[in-house]
């Protein structure tokens, strides 16, 4: 049994994020040495109450609170806390939890991962806005593009995001009002949700605008893909109180390099998808060229502009 603990201890510790183990009664089992990294505190000077207090917002439903049907299967995608480090600094920190079953089903404790959230604040985004959904799906999308990026560095496995924005999202709000707006960006989610490959994320990155992060081998193979997706928003049939709307996108494309930092990929798809609005919307811009010139409205994907 002593061997076995000794391999858990050893595997935690290989780690690149910070991990801890819980009991049922919240007291914490196994810190490894990332977390220790992180927060400053080894396992046996945590501060009262077993673990940081700013993990209390994920592990207090989880120890206390009833469970609600068909939630506990799935694991929390991520959670922004902050923490205090032991030298007295503010530690901001991306947060998932995880209930430990044993085969019957019965719960043995609780698994906190975490990671520090630098890495990723510096990652351009568009303007949230008004709109609270926004800045959820963005922190959504941010821990997604960094458990991709991991995989891309240590596997090469291919990685590319795309910066959507919809043409007529400001003249749209400005002229028909939030709810419209709302409606259309809607429509636009579900007509480029058809499009997407099964390992695909989509998501809102500001006020009119969507990210893609997809797996395209070629940087030719995600123009491509850019292409499907812009095809089908113009397609979209968008009415709103009898007045019948074309909607286009504008967008940037780009793959991952090697030895290249996440805000520097999207960095890039932004430039690209600002090159596609600045030169009239309704086209898709590979990192620093354009691969599509202009189609008209109402052009269907495939057809010859």
């Amino acid at each position: 049994m002593a061997d076995r603990i000794a391999l858990l201890e050893s595997a935690l510790d290989s780690l690149p994020g910070g991990v801890a183990l819980l009991d049922q009664d919240g007291e914490v089992v196994l810190w490894n040495q990332a977390a220790e990294a992180i927060t400053g505190y080894g396992l046996i000077d945590l501060p009262a109450g077993a673990i940081l207090e700013a993990l209390q917002p994920l592990l207090d439903p989880a120890l206390h609170g009833p469970p609600k049907a068909g939630t506990e299967s799935a694991p929390d995608r991520g959670a922004m806390l902050h923490a205090r480090h032991k030298l007295g600094h503010d530690v901001p920190l991306i947060a998932r939890l995880l209930i430990l079953r044993d085969g019957l089903g019965e719960r043995l404790g609780l698994a906190v991962l975490f990671h520090p959230a630098e890495r990723l604040d510096a990652l351009p985004h568009g303007e949230p806005g008004d709109d609270p959904g926004v800045e959820s799906g963005q922190a959504d999308l941010e821990e997604r593009l960094r458990s991709e990026f991991e995989d891309f560095e240590r596997n090469g496995q291919s990685l590319g995001v795309l910066w959507i924005a919809v043409d007529q999202g400001p003249e749209l709000r400005k002229t028909h009002g939030a709810a419209a707006s709302k409606a259309m960006l809607e429509k636009v989610r579900r007509a480029l949700a058809v499009g997407l490959r099964p390992t695909d994320e989509l998501g809102r990155w500001g006020d009119d605008e969507f990210l893609v992060i997809t797996h395209e081998r070629t940087a030719q193979m995600l123009a491509g893909h850019a292409r499907t997706l812009a095809g089908l928003t113009r397609t979209a049939d968008f009415r709103w109180w009898g007045d019948r709307l074309s909607l286009t996108v504008s967008v940037g494309a780009a793959q991952a390099e090697p030895q290249e930092a996440p805000s520097l990929l999207l960095k890039r798809a932004r430039q690209a998808m600002e090159t596609s609005a600045r030169e009239g919307g309704n086209r898709v811009t590979l990192a620093q060229r354009t691969i599509e010139e202009e189609i008209e409205p109402g052009q269907r994907a495939g057809e010859p502009s």
